[in-house]
């Protein structure tokens, strides 16, 4: 295994019971070890991250599409006591990834720590239907960690949109051409994927990409049927464009989504794609 793959790959790959309250503990792909860098060093007390499992409360239970809904997730051990110390991955002790059962929706966001293994955040939901949620953190100590829940928001349910891989892999978003492409595409192999960014007005290179969340971009990707999480971080974290490169790995053959996020000009934004990976 190329070492300078397992320091700059962020790939957990989570797989969900069929149950929508009871989410299955996570699990890595054999041979990848995405998080390297943050093994435990001389004289820390190192975590048992398979130990570790979150318990997800609504403050309404029944959650409402258009309304402030508050989240709270506890980081706890298998005996309940509460994980306390956390590592900061990107900026942030927490990422939180909300998506709907189509996919259609995407969300990136960032519960507040209030201490003692308590996490809080309020969002919305834009329409009724199923919700994945997939917490990704650091126990200080131990191994980059996901858990996930399922939820079903109260509200008007649109028609689920077919999820059909896309041709053209160059998409206009926020005045930007973005193109994507790979160097290979099959699944269990690694490869690297590139977007190219251009002017949409002038098709001239932007190369003054600005960091986000400390980094070029990062990619988020989920198989069709919302099993398979995978999360990206660029092979050159300091890149500006015209490129951003990521390394990454697909468990399976299928049909993908990912979401690229960017920021330009003080506004983030997020190019959308859906791929075959045979």
């Amino acid at each position: 295994m190329n070492f300078r793959w397992l320091f700059v790959i962020c790939l957990t790959i989570v797989l969900l019971s069929a149950c929508a309250q009871k989410p299955k503990q996570d699990q890595t792909m054999p041979g990848m070890d995405h998080n390297q860098h943050n093994q435990p060093s001389g004289g820390k007390e190192s975590t048992n991250t398979s130990q570790v499992q979150a318990v997800w409360k609504f403050a309404d239970s029944a959650p409402q599409s258009g309304k402030d809904e508050q989240i709270s997730i506890q980081i706890q051990d298998n005996t309940g006591k509460p994980i306390e110390k956390f590592q900061v991955s990107h900026e942030k002790q927490m990422h939180l990834i909300v998506v709907n059962k189509d996919l259609s929706f995407f969300n990136h966001i960032h519960p507040d720590y209030k201490g003692k293994g308590l996490f809080q955040i309020r969002t919305q939901f834009p329409t009724g239907g199923d919700y994945k949620l997939i917490a990704d953190f650091i126990p200080e100590g131990g191994e980059a960690k996901t858990e996930s829940q399922w939820v079903k928001v109260s509200g008007d349910v649109p028609a689920a949109q077919p999820l059909t891989p896309e041709t053209n892999l160059t998409k206009v978003v926020e005045g930007k051409e973005v193109s994507l492409s790979f160097d290979q595409l099959q699944a269990g192999k690694e490869l690297t994927m590139t977007f190219n960014f251009l002017d949409a007005s002038t098709k001239q290179p932007i190369t003054n990409l600005e960091p986000y969340l400390g980094a070029v971009g990062h990619v988020v990707i989920l198989s069709a049927d919302a099993e398979k999480y995978i999360h990206n971080h660029p092979l050159e974290e300091k890149a500006t464009g015209p490129q951003a490169k990521f390394g990454t790995a697909f468990p399976a053959s299928g049909i993908y989504k990912l979401w690229g996020q960017f920021k330009h000009q003080g506004k983030t934004f997020i190019v959308p794609y859906t791929i075959q990976v045979p």
